[in-house]
């Protein structure tokens, strides 16, 4: 028998939702370059994109009320189910949950082709942007977008765009970046007026 896909995973104090694999970026550093999973979970390459009902189903499995957030990010970008992402996340507040996360690239905008930020309001209480280099010379080096050069101002204006819906808005860079780069990305986020979260990178993201 086929195992079931992987739609939730726990991280720490944390639900995560894996609700697609679809991505307009490939980046350099990307976790599906490394691992069929992230932080011993099973692999997270859907044999679907699974539908509102299935993503509730593999909900009704936690106790989600429980968790300190529930995070929509997994082996693509959440945005990409944008629809389906604002429904699950009304199942989860009906359910209790206190705090929702969105993970993402901050291309919204030039997957659907208008402004989103407003389709997170009531919805989402976190908004966590992979801003990645503080350049656009290396932001596209290192994200290598679809979009090519639209990526880089669509992001920081999606980013700015969400000061007004949600809650708590951050940029984030990895601290392996040079330097310079890690000071071009610290003026970006006071320009944008948005805090710069600095993680540390981590492979135990990638080990089973």
């Amino acid at each position: 028998m086929q195992k079931a896909m992987t739609i939730a995973y726990e991280v720490g104090e944390n639900l995560y939702l894996n609700i697609t694999n679809h991505c307009p970026c490939a980046c350099t550093f990307c976790i599906r370059t490394m691992s069929d999973g992230a932080y011993g979970s099973d692999p997270l390459w859907l044999e679907h994109e699974p539908s509102l009902e299935e993503i509730r189903t593999a909900l009704d499995a936690f106790d989600v009320a429980k968790y300190k957030e529930v995070v929509f990010c997994g082996f693509g970008e959440p945005t990409e189910r944008l629809e389906v992402m604002r429904e699950t996340a009304r199942y989860l507040k009906a359910r209790g949950v206190k705090c929702i996360r969105l993970n993402t690239n901050g291309l919204s905008d030039l997957i659907h082709g208008r402004s989103t930020a407003a389709d997170l309001e009531g919805v989402v209480d976190v908004v966590s942007i992979s801003l990645n280099a503080g350049t656009e010379e290396a932001y596209l080096d290192v994200t290598r977008p679809k979009f090519g050069a639209e990526a880089f101002p669509a992001m920081q204006r999606f980013a700015e765009d969400c000061k007004a819906y949600v809650p708590q808005v951050m940029l984030t860079v990895v601290d392996v970046l040079e330097p310079s780069e890690l000071a071009a990305a610290k003026r970006l986020a006071e320009q944008l007026g948005i805090r710069l979260r600095i993680r540390k990178f981590d492979n135990a993201a990638t080990r089973r």
